[in-house]
């Protein structure tokens, strides 16, 4: 870990603590770039929270991140009274059993007297006749619809926001375009629609990422937070991964050994138009596992020497389909235990090593989805060692085909930079370490 980048977390984290303790705002925002830590803020606030006679409230956007946040106040805290607020179809992870402070129950008035009482947005929604807390925390606000904070908001008199802005925006099933503009339109993140309401709220940043490394901060930082940069907390030697088994010149083996080295690797695939599961680019993301497996993987860090494992590694892709196609190619070559999911679902974790299947991909236009910023930087950054894309050539060339011609909204702040933007600044870096495989 650098001094100077501690020092300047250690500088943020106090004067976001002295806004939410003795603050008169109603709200206090904080932004957060990819593993800056944004739980372990949440733990110290809620517990200095309590140190100070308070009792609160936590809002988190799913059942995961909920039980995530109670496990981590209740090892911080032992004595600590946590309630865990939950849906009858929807039970606790068995890990709170072995909490004794933590009580579960599907009434808030059952947790009345627990000091923190944790749940997510849907749930908070259908709460009611209880008194407000003074206290709350909102976790990964940006994920949050304003729709949903609307529902909770009179449950609290002050909150605390964390959330990281370049992230993916909240979901949204149905078409929200006639409220685009508007204050009150509830397809925008609670955070965009707290401050159009409120502009003159504390807003505090987490300058440091602790998850990435001194190889990927720099990028990351400057194709998605252009506005609010952060650095690495480890600098270039503090991380390295290396393996015991040489390679065996095969592009997969490659492209391992380049991100090694370097951080990042890009396996380039022969252009082609292809279907959205295309079957040698997953049989290629498959393969590159299977040998960051096989090759005796170790990981060094400042948290020590560890051999990565299956569970230390991730695969991500933009479709649910492209993960199936990639469990089933994983599962042909025997491997088990790796998670495979979509940007969506990975948001929050952090592994070691990922591997990317590029949204873009084999794909004859880019359509807005796929080019949508927040995407390709949950896949870009859930890395704290090597990132590994698998794509094929010709996207650089499709981009400028298809340059960006989404309607202009009036009132609409411009999300910045664009997916088009940030796709060209990844490729560009990524080209440097590339790999050209012809499987």
């Amino acid at each position: 870990m650098t001094t100077a980048a501690g020092e300047a977390a250690a500088a943020a984290t106090e004067r976001i603590l002295h806004d939410t303790l003795y603050g008169t705002a109603r709200g206090v925002v904080v932004d957060s770039p990819p593993g800056a830590g944004k739980s372990t803020l949440v733990v110290r606030a809620a517990r200095e929270l309590v140190a100070a006679g308070e009792s609160l409230m936590v809002v988190a956007q799913t059942n995961a991140q909920v039980d995530d946040l109670a496990d981590r106040l209740a090892t911080a805290d032992p004595e600590l009274p946590i309630g865990r607020l939950h849906g009858s179809d929807s039970l606790p992870d068995p890990v709170l059993d072995g909490h004794p402070s933590v009580m579960k129950s599907t009434k808030a008035g059952d947790l009345a007297q627990q000091k923190v009482v944790v749940a997510t947005a849907a749930k908070w929604a259908f709460v009611k006749d209880v008194e407000p807390w003074r206290h709350a925390i909102v976790d990964e606000a940006y994920q949050m619809r304003s729709d949903a904070l609307l529902q909770v908001a009179g449950l609290f008199e002050r909150a605390l926001f964390v959330g990281d802005p370049g992230q993916l925006d909240p979901f949204s099933v149905v078409g929200a375009d006639q409220w685009a503009g508007l204050s009150y339109d509830p397809s925008a993140s609670a955070v965009v629609t707290l401050l159009a309401h409120n502009p003159g709220l504390p807003q505090h940043r987490l300058p440091v990422s602790w998850r990435l490394p001194a190889s990927a901060a720099p990028l990351v930082s400057d194709a998605f937070y252009p506005y609010t940069p952060f650095r690495s907390g480890t600098g270039p030697e503090d991380r390295r991964l290396y393996f015991g088994v040489p390679s065996d010149g095969s592009g997969p083996d490659r492209v391992l050994d380049e991100a090694a080295a370097s951080g990042w690797g890009l396996l380039e695939l022969p252009a082609r138009h292809t279907p959205r599961t295309d079957p040698e680019a997953v049989r290629a993301v498959a393969l590159v596992v299977r040998r960051l497996l096989d090759r005796g993987g170790v990981a060094v860090s400042e948290r020590g020497t560890s051999p990565l494992t299956a569970d230390r590694v991730a695969v991500g892709t933009a479709h649910r389909d492209q993960a199936a196609a990639v469990r089933a190619a994983l599962a042909e070559v025997g491997v088990s235990g790796v998670a495979v999911d979509t940007a969506n679902r990975l948001q929050g974790r952090e592994f070691d090593v990922t591997v990317v299947l590029h949204p873009l991909s084999g794909r004859p236009d880019a359509t807005a989805f796929h080019l949508e910023t927040g995407r390709l930087c949950v896949l870009a950054s859930r890395h704290r060692h090597a990132c590994i894309v698998v794509c094929r050539a010709g996207v650089a060339e499709l981009l400028d085909e298809h340059p960006s011609t989404e309607p202009v909204q009036l009132g609409v702040t411009v999300k910045f930079p664009d997916g088009w933007e940030a796709n060209h600044a990844v490729l560009a870096h990524l080209a440097e370490h590339a790999v050209r495989w012809r499987p």
